[in-house]
């Protein structure tokens, strides 16, 4: 190497001894810990903005939503409300001591002892979100709850960094015990479920306060992988995972001192059965929700408060009869009926309701096909009118007012009137001349044959000599509703709007002796932060017990002998009354015995696009759907079912009133002249078609006919007049409908 070259090589050597002084002055210790100092002053000055900057919000929406749960009369799962979040919260010390160590011991050991963070699992979690490694681990129980109640899952620093200062304050503010609570009820335990209520009923079909440490611990476990860990789809290595799982939590419940090694060593691991799906709102479930939400909204429960969630609803309804019921109308209707082929069919809608005539709790409920398939409840529909099934009412009235016939007769079941088809009334400045079922005459029925045989004639002029304002004080009472009521006499044809609930807590009170019964859904409704006051289905004496028993009497010879003796068994004592309405459009079957009133009733309801009321004639090809039909038929295999197959049971009546037995009045030579048109009938074909005698056995005796001759009873064909045909003033036509809906 020459000279030349020897000085290159020393002043290149140089100039790196040069530089490396340069950076070993620049990069002392000292500096370096100066920087290091400063940089940790700057993240804890960012940091103490941070916590003054970031405050603790409130809940989100999707934390605070529940799901409201329904159940039976006995406590089983009757269905879930839609809700976009099945959970149920429940307080902390309903959960076993043991179950609530489980989770602490699964997530987060030294929950009691922290400040309600884990810096060294946040920092991992940080460092995974901002490489890209996905979820973090190592949160606290406090941070895993401040992420479900408060933050949103998504996985940024500026969440994860929230989550951090919240959960310093919310550990500050709030006790452990509320944390825990708040975490349980929030977290997802798959299955669906959120929050410990719905996931101890979804993995093992119990509530949260019944859950055993071993099944404490096995939720817990389920926590970290809810998907994976489901036992019922999991795979061989996902099960062998969560018994490891689980085996960890009980381990370090022992290690921390919350359970006995004796005690861990005799668990055994708790496989929950297969997952089942939450009852939804088909068949009859929807109905039976919709009239449980209409009595809370009754009682003062908002709509908002409703739709909140959170509410446990236990129902009055019995699930077996409520079966039963279902059963009989798919007996003794559907499986009648040609839905596809035949359009009358197709337009048929059935409903019903069963009470406890004691209580007023409505213990089984049907109304309709579907609650999916078809929305509106037939049990608690008031747009069709109850027909003669208001009969009883108008002789409940006349006992209770003590009434008297035009010629002063008190009227009884013995009492007798004129059963002269199409016979004016007397009295009555509406005129008024119903038509007996094909147009038939009765010589001087009593009024328990008028029952038997639901003669239009004989109570049309009983509602003139009670009044019709006083008989519409006397159905106001017993519970019929007050639409479409006008005081005039073809009220005594039921030509007012009524549901069968309303009509079974009517006949209820009647069973029940004159003692007011409102039919009752609701057995209970609890909710966190208050309760719901059920109604009480009894109330006082809106009819003496003389007056209800003496209907009770007459009804029940009509099951004996008269239009309802579908309903006849020897297996039980039963009263009723039938009722069809004007063309046919409802069907009607209201009966009772000691211990069960059911009213069933069948509608006729276009299919067309806006529904409407139609002809129930040609039902299942049998001609006209009268109330002693499909009606009476349903109600029969529905009570003998729901009371075990009979009852020894019998009415305890007293003071049955027979009235006075004069012939009263004598029918008009003429119709009354007035310049106002006569009132018409309802198409009222009760009783089955046949002799037009009294009762089986009895020779009729004559009838006068206008002309003054004696002649025997006559039957023709059918001529009553339609109501929606020849002119009628407004507001005048006997039994206009209400439109759907209303």
């Amino acid at each position: 190497m020459g000279r030349a070259d020897e000085r290159r090589a020393q002043g290149r050597g140089a100039r790196r001894a040069a530089e490396k002084g340069g950076i070993r002055r620049l990069f002392t210790w000292r500096k370096m810990l100066g920087t290091f100092f400063g940089l940790c002053l700057l993240v804890m000055g960012a940091f103490v903005a941070l916590y003054v900057y970031v405050d603790v919000p409130e809940a989100n929406a999707q934390a605070e939503k529940q799901s409201n749960v329904y159940k039976y009369s006995d406590g089983t799962l009757l269905a879930r409300s839609n809700s976009e979040v099945n959970r149920e919260k429940v307080d902390l010390e309903v959960i076993p001591k043991k179950v609530q160590h489980a989770f602490v011991a699964a997530e987060n050991k030294s929950f009691y002892r922290d400040k309600g963070i884990d810096l060294k699992g946040t920092t991992r979690g940080l460092l995974n979100t901002l490489t890209g490694k996905g979820k973090q681990g190592g949160s606290t129980i406090t941070q895993q709850y401040v992420k479900n109640y408060y933050l949103t899952q998504d996985q940024t620093v500026s969440r994860k960094l929230k989550e951090l200062v919240i959960s310093l304050k919310v550990d500050q503010r709030t006790s452990k015990d509320e944390i825990l609570a708040g975490y349980l009820n929030t977290v997802y335990y798959g299955r669906g479920a959120s929050g410990i209520q719905a996931a101890a009923q979804a993995y093992y079909g119990i509530d949260a306060k019944d859950l055993s440490t071993a099944q404490g611990a096995y939720l817990a476990s389920v926590l970290q992988a809810p998907s994976q860990y489901d036992w019922a789809s999991a795979t061989p290595t996902g099960k062998k995972l969560v018994k490891a799982r689980w085996a960890y939590t009980l381990d370090n419940m022992v290690e921390e001192g919350w359970l006995g090694k004796a005690e861990r060593d005799k668990l055994t691991f708790p496989a929950p059965g297969a997952p089942k799906a939450a009852p939804g709102m088909e068949g009859q479930t929807g109905y039976l929700v919709e009239a449980a939400n209409d009595e809370m909204k009754r009682q003062g429960i908002t709509e908002e408060e409703l739709d909140a969630g959170g509410w446990t609803i236990t129902l009055n309804i019995d699930k077996k009869r409520q079966k039963q019921l279902e059963k009989s109308v798919d007996d003794r209707l559907e499986n009648q009926l040609d839905r596809k082929g035949n359009k009358v069919d197709a337009t048929v809608q059935a409903g019903a309701t069963s009470v406890d005539p004691k209580t007023g709790k409505v213990v089984a409920l049907y109304g309709g096909v579907g609650a999916t398939e078809h929305w509106y409840n037939n049990a608690t529909r008031q747009d069709y009118q109850p027909a003669s099934t208001f009969k009883p009412l108008v002789l409940a009235s006349a006992l209770e007012n003590e009434s008297t016939t035009q010629n002063g007769d008190l009227i009884g079941l013995n009492t007798v009137y004129d059963g002269t088809s199409k016979r004016p009334v007397v009295g009555s400045d509406t005129p008024f001349a119903p038509e007996n079922e094909d147009d038939v005459s009765y010589a001087s029925p009593t009024v328990q044959t008028a029952m038997d045989k639901s003669i239009n004639s004989v109570f049309a002029q009983m509602v003139v000599d009670v009044t019709p304002s006083a008989v519409k004080k006397t159905a106001l009472d017993l519970g019929v509703p007050d639409k479409n009521f006008p005081e005039r006499p073809a009220i005594t044809l039921g030509t007012m709007n009524a549901s069968t609930w309303d009509m079974a807590g009517v006949y209820a009170t009647l069973d029940n002796h004159g003692k007011k019964v409102t039919p009752t859904i609701v057995k209970s409704a609890e909710h966190r932060d208050r309760s719901m006051e059920p109604v009480d289905g009894t109330g006082a004496q809106v009819v003496s017990r003389t007056s209800a028993d003496t209907v009770t009497k007459a009804l029940t010879e009509v099951v004996d002998v008269g239009s309802g003796s579908a309903a006849n068994t020897s297996a039980y004592d039963a009263a009723g009354k039938t009722g069809t309405s004007e063309n046919n459009k409802a069907a009607w079957f209201a009966g009772y015995t000691p211990e069960l009133t059911t009213v069933v009733a069948l509608y006729g309801e276009s299919t067309k696009e806006g529904g409407g009321q139609v002809s129930l004639t040609g039902t299942a090809n049998s001609g006209r759907a009268n109330g002693g039909g499909f009606p009476a038929n349903i109600w029969a295999d529905y009570t003998l079912g729901a009371l075990g197959g009979g009852s020894d049971a019998t009415f305890d009546l007293e003071g049955v009133e027979r009235g006075e037995t004069q012939v009263t009045e004598t029918p008009s030579n003429t119709p009354s002249e007035t310049d106002e048109p006569s009132e018409t009938p309802s198409d009222e074909p009760d009783e089955p078609s046949g002799s037009p005698s009294e009762s089986p056995g009895e020779e009729s005796p004559p009838v006068e006919t206008p002309s003054g001759s004696p002649t025997a009873p006559t039957e023709s064909p059918s001529t009553t007049k339609d109501p929606e045909d020849g002119d009628f003033p407004p507001g005048e036509r006997p039994g206009a409908e209400g439109l759907l809906g209303q």
